[in-house]
């Protein structure tokens, strides 16, 4: 992945959610499909399709359910011929939204859930979103690092008779031919 900011983004105010929720469907054309592919390193992004579904579970707590179809081509770890690869998702993620003041001074003295743990929300400072953003983060994590074409395999080279010299066997020699 790129150090690049992301290539696509959909702002939305949280604070404009009703009690009904909101669905949104983000659907990538042509010219950000490309920018992913360059930002994901893949050869093309060919679909790009999230349906993201909002509700409001409190003043300060928000559920994000969405489902993610994409087709992409990559290189073939092996062989580097096209390889196309179609990614069906669907996740959910509790948003919490956390005010600033109460980020930098806690007093509950609670221990921090551990990062990473599924069961605890996403921590959010402001009522701006981007819907985009959690489906660009599991689209990332969804793509095989070493995709391969059918019926390829990767065959390791044959093992050595004699295994490589220790570098401290060669100090050793060296030690002794001083002495």
């Amino acid at each position: 992945m790129s150090d690049q900011p992301p290539p696509i983004e959909r702002l939305y105010d949280l604070n404009r959610l009703s009690e009904a929720g909101y669905e949104a469907v983000i659907e990538l054309g042509p010219d950000e499909r490309a920018k992913l592919a360059r930002w994901v390193d893949v050869l093309g992004v060919n679909r790009f399709e999230g349906k993201v579904s909002l509700t409001r579970l409190s003043a300060t707590r928000f559920n994000y359910a969405a489902h993610l179809e994409a087709d992409i081509v990559q290189a073939c770890a092996v062989t580097l011929e096209p390889v196309s690869a179609s990614l069906s998702l669907d996740f959910t993620r509790e948003l919490h939204l956390v005010r600033q003041v109460k980020k930098m001074i806690d007093f509950s003295g609670e221990l921090s859930p551990i990062a990473g743990d599924a069961d605890v929300p996403e921590e959010i400072d402001s009522t701006r979103f981007d819907l985009a953003a959690p489906l660009l983060e599991e689209f990332t994590l969804a793509i095989d690092p070493y995709p391969r074409a059918p019926g390829v395999a990767f065959d390791a080279p044959a093992a050595t008779e004699e295994p490589p010299e220790n570098p401290f066997a060669v100090l050793a020699k060296l030690k002794e031919k001083r002495q």
